[in-house]
């Protein structure tokens, strides 16, 4: 289950309500946007994701939570490390960190004197990302890069999940490098050109986009995610199983039920949580 953490969902209380609700459903996991504000409208209403995670973290004993995604341009990463583990003990092991560019470039970059630019959003995460993967080693680390000075750090304790908390990387399809990138963590989030929010790609169009990233992965037998946001009725389990069931076989792992105000008022989205995911 994805949720925003805008509009009428920017309410950590309710965030944390629909995590417990999910678990009672079915549904294997639950993830939260990560926006601070929105380009069409900066007084948007908004919440902070982490604190409505760590919510679920103490109210749920079984679903997997994770942020999707975080823009780590816009992140200490130092400060990210240490969030992810503290969630990662709240909730026993059961956290996983997306991350990508993130979206918003004025409302959420450029407004508080942060780089816009793509490119530099971009050198920005690939930093953040190894920084995370030092920090969580367990080992003293350092690192000099353009944006970005470690030193003489050494953070413990380290995660529950080891060798560290799981990271999916957001891309947009058919960009290749994010996915070059995504190839070289634990799971890829890929968004497509010309699908909106409450659409889906093809199972093809997933396909192509994953087999890329496979192709580029050091050890392609490893353990891989890959997750989507998807859309299903929830009135024929058959019938929702079956069209998951296609995505599947294009490598779907995590199908990521997109919920929010493009779909319907929030009471329509807490039924269709109630009935649960599409399965048989």
């Amino acid at each position: 289950m994805g949720l925003p953490n805008v509009r009428e969902y920017a309410d950590p209380r309710l965030l944390v309500e629909l995590a417990a609700e999910a678990e009672a459903a079915g549904w294997d996991g639950v993830f939260v946007w990560d926006h601070i504000a929105r380009e069409e409208d900066p007084s948007v209403p908004a919440t902070d994701p982490w604190i409505a995670v760590a919510g679920m973290a103490v109210r749920t004993q079984r679903v997997r939570l994770g942020i999707m995604v975080t823009p780590l341009a816009r992140r200490r990463p130092w400060k990210v490390a240490r969030e992810a583990v503290a969630v990662d003990a709240l909730c026993g092991g059961r956290f996983t960190l997306g991350v990508g560019l993130g979206g918003g470039p004025q409302a959420e970059f450029a407004a508080f004197g942060e780089d816009p630019d793509p490119r530099v959003r971009a050198e920005l995460l690939d930093e953040g990302l190894a920084i995370l993967g030092g920090l969580w080693s367990g080992e003293p680390f350092g690192f000099a890069g353009t944006h970005h000075r470690v030193s003489g750090a050494h953070f413990m304790p380290r995660s529950v999940q080891r060798p560290r908390v799981p990271i999916w990387v957001a891309g947009r399809w058919p960009n290749r490098r994010p996915f070059r990138r995504a190839a070289r963590w634990d799971g890829v989030f890929p968004l497509f050109d010309g699908v909106e929010s409450g659409e889906m790609p093809t199972p093809g169009q997933l396909a192509e986009a994953v087999s890329y990233t496979r192709a580029h992965r050091p050890d392609d037998d490893a353990a891989f995610d890959v997750a989507l946001e998807c859309v299903s009725a929830g009135e024929d389990g058959a019938a929702d199983a079956a069209v998951a069931a296609g995505y599947a076989q294009a490598g779907l792992t995590w199908w990521v039920e997109a919920l929010g105000w493009f779909r319907g008022p929030l009471d329509a989205m807490r039924e269709r949580v109630r009935r649960g995911p599409p399965r048989d």
